[in-house]
């Protein structure tokens, strides 16, 4: 009897012994299995970082590569020959007869166009865009002006000039067509400084889908001789690739000015900027949905042949304005600012006699900065009254 219970005791041991055992081995199944999984992964970011890196050696081989080539030579094709030959010039000077390119279509290799040649051997390798100055593609208006003909005061009668001679031939040409008549190629704008003539420009600028194109006259006065009519000659390759598109020149007088027989080499090249200007307004080629604004300070200074029609068709006077119309640019102005009820925008009119609309626009941001200084909310009348017998030169009569 006690034996049985010994053995019975001893069996429950041992099952007691194998149960740890075997959740000793399940444990150490977990364990491995973790370390497995755990090695697996780190030998799969190893074998990622290992592919990465052969992409970066290739990579760095490439550029080696590539910068152990010799520098390709720019040229200029001359002429086409037979046997697929071609001359060109080079940019060190010479002339070369040298074989074309069977990766390169026959017929985008013309004459002028622009070409990169090996350097031994002086083949054809590549045709190259046309090169342009950085300078021009940055006088081009990305984003239109957020200015209206409402934001204009005072200019009805130019800004109904101005829609018919630029607006009305790129917003609906057809109307020309069925008249018969070809519309107007240029318009200038001239008057005392700041009466609005810019602000005519950006208006039709924000209007027209065009390409808009803005140059200042002292932009084409270059150093070198021939710069200025290169830069005319590209602002107008520029516009007619960006076609329909309008080009303004403000301060036309820096290189529109009358050509006089004594004058210095650097007025010369004024003179030969301002004839590459003539030829480009009304020369052998016609302008297409190229339109041209220009304004000056200066009208009477112009050389005659800019101002002839087939260059300007209309010569607008943008004058100071008159009493009428310094009521509406007061209007303009003063719209979203915070007014005091004793405001009287007409005897302001009457005040501001002789002024400009840059003046009165003046006049009125110092009544707001009187009106800030005084820590008020509200711009009043004795602002004005202030600012009309300050000495600070401020416009008013």
């Amino acid at each position: 009897m006690v034996n049985e219970e010994r053995n019975e005791e001893d069996m429950d041991n041992f099952h007691k012994y194998l149960l740890d055992r075997v959740q000793q081995l399940e444990n150490k199944y977990d364990e491995l299995k973790s370390e497995k999984e755990d090695v697996e992964s780190r030998m799969k970011d190893e074998e990622d970082k290992k592919i990465k890196f052969k992409r970066e050696v290739r990579k760095l081989k490439s550029e080696l590569e590539r910068m152990k080539k010799p520098p390709l030579v720019v040229g200029t094709v001359l002429d086409v020959l037979n046997n697929d030959k071609i001359v060109v010039k080079s940019t060190t000077g010479p002339k070369f007869v040298v074989d074309g390119s069977n990766l390169i279509d026959e017929e985008e290799i013309q004459p002028g166009t622009r070409v990169s040649l090996n350097q031994q051997s002086l083949g054809v390798v590549d045709k190259l865009p046309s090169s342009k100055d950085p300078s021009v593609y940055g006088m081009e208006v990305i984003s239109s002006p957020d200015l209206t003909y409402s934001d204009i005061g005072g200019l009805e009668e130019q800004l109904m000039e101005l829609k018919e001679t630029v607006e009305l031939p790129l917003r609906s040409p057809d109307k020309f067509e069925k008249i018969g008549v070809e519309p107007p190629k240029g318009i200038l704008l001239y008057g005392p400084p700041g009466t609005g003539k810019t602000l005519m420009a950006k208006a039709v600028a924000q209007r027209t889908d065009a390409s808009f194109i803005k140059i200042v006259g002292s932009e084409l006065v270059q150093k070198y001789i021939g710069e200025g009519a290169r830069l005319v000659r590209e602002v107008f390759k520029l516009a007619e690739e960006k076609s329909p598109s309008i080009i303004f020149i403000d301060e036309l007088d820096a290189i529109g000015a009358k050509r006089q027989q004594s004058s210095t080499s650097g007025d010369r090249e004024v003179q030969r900027t301002l004839m590459q200007l003539l030829s480009e307004m009304d020369g052998f080629d016609k302008r297409g949905e190229t339109k041209i604004i220009a304004a000056t300070n200066r009208p009477d200074i112009l050389d005659p042949a800019i101002l002839r029609p087939g260059r300007f068709d209309r010569l607008i006077e943008v004058p100071l304005p008159e009493l009428e119309a310094r009521k509406q640019i007061f209007n303009i102005h003063t719209r979203n600012m915070n007014l005091a009820d004793d405001i009287r925008i007409q005897e302001l009119a009457q005040l501001t006699k002789g002024s400009s609309g840059a003046d009165i626009k003046a006049v009125t941001t110092e009544a707001g900065m009187l009106a800030i200084r005084e820590d008020r909310d509200s711009i009043k009348m004795e602002d004005f009254d202030e600012i009309s017998g300050s000495t600070e030169g401020l416009m008013f009569a």
